[in-house]
């Protein structure tokens, strides 16, 4: 995206949400609090307009977007949600799950925001501000999360405009969100449902609901170009600036820390920032911080980042994914975005 736009930043109430409304139709970019994390939002029946989102973003045209609509009603005219599928849509939606099924005949949501794939990724958001817009819009919106691709996922509005200031329309302020970590993406495509991406819906509630358990996606399948089945599931992805180094015992001069728990590791005294996920050692509290403490931590200047172990149970398997991925050598196409 070339052209320099002027980013309006509104607080979240009805002429927001109506100036959003207004602005998806007319194919712009309009960024909003979901539960879990900013989305940055494009009319999903638009191609011009998703164009613009991957511009915006620099994202790989392989990657698919989640299209976002009002409730389970419209997600069936998207999605062939089979029995399993509805299970899961009746107990988590609205909510910070996605289902990745088969398109319904007559989907509307254009072939370039699915990546040109016969599935779909659909979520029923369920925060305020999200589901005003989309109400007021009344048609699906594809809104990945609102920073440049591959770089840290954005909590707060101003985490949106340090990344996308003057390439988008309009930033609807609701102030910080309250799950911090992206949705979690599950495929139901036929026999037993696949986990694709760990998120702020632990796996265990997942299943409990399902009565089975997920199985997970195949190992590096969204490494190969056009293996991508979901968004999320690059191997490099959430990358800030700084090098990641994980599960440490010891802090070397000159890096930041990300903590969690209350013992620090050794030579702690080295850290020239630090931050802590959860003193008390809660994986809910680590999930609402990560990526605003990556971005904090990111601004100090160090060249790495220490992270102390993190536990991969429920919440933190979302966490461990996040972070795996953020350590992870990044693909050169994605050095000049």
């Amino acid at each position: 995206m070339n052209v320099e736009l002027t980013t309006r930043v509104m607080t979240a109430d009805r002429a927001a949400f109506r100036a959003a409304a207004q602005s998806l139709a007319a194919g712009g970019l309009v960024a909003f609090p979901t539960e879990t994390v900013y989305g940055l939002g494009a009319d999903a029946t638009n191609a011009e307009a998703v164009a613009r989102l991957y511009a915006a973003k620099g994202r790989p045209r392989f990657n698919p977007l989640i299209a976002h609509v009002a409730d389970l009603t419209a997600a069936r005219r998207l999605a062939r949600l089979d029995a399993l599928a509805d299970r899961l849509g009746a107990a988590f939606w609205p909510g910070a799950l996605t289902i990745v099924a088969e398109q319904a005949p007559g989907c509307p949501v254009c072939a370039l925001a699915t990546a040109g794939l016969e599935t779909i990724a659909v979520r029923v958001p369920d925060h305020p501000v999200a589901r005003e817009i989309l109400s007021a819009f009344a048609r699906p919106v594809v809104a990945p999360s609102a920073n440049r691709s591959g770089h840290v996922s954005p909590t707060r509005a101003e985490h949106v405009i340090a990344d996308l200031g003057g390439r988008i329309h309009l930033v609807v302020d609701g102030g910080p969100t309250p799950m911090g970590i992206e949705s979690t993406i599950v495929a139901c495509l036929g026999g037993r449902p696949v986990l694709l991406r760990p998120g702020a819906i632990a796996r265990s509630d997942i299943e409990r609901v399902l009565g089975d358990t997920l199985a997970d996606r195949q190992p590096a399948s969204g490494d190969r170009e056009g293996a991508v089945a979901a968004p999320g599931m690059l191997a490099s992805h959430y990358a800030p600036r700084a090098r990641l180094r994980r599960n440490v015992r010891s802090v070397e001069p000159g890096e930041a820390l990300l903590a969690f728990g209350t013992s620090l590791p050794a030579h702690a005294d080295r850290a020239i920032a630090i931050l802590n996920l959860s003193a008390a050692g809660d994986l809910v509290e680590a999930a609402a911080k990560l990526f605003a403490h990556l971005r904090a931590l990111d601004a100090s200047g160090a060249a790495v980042i220490a992270v102390m172990p993190i536990p991969g149970v429920g919440l933190g398997e979302a966490i461990n994914d996040r972070l795996a991925r953020a350590a992870a050598p990044r693909p050169q196409s994605e050095t000049t975005v």
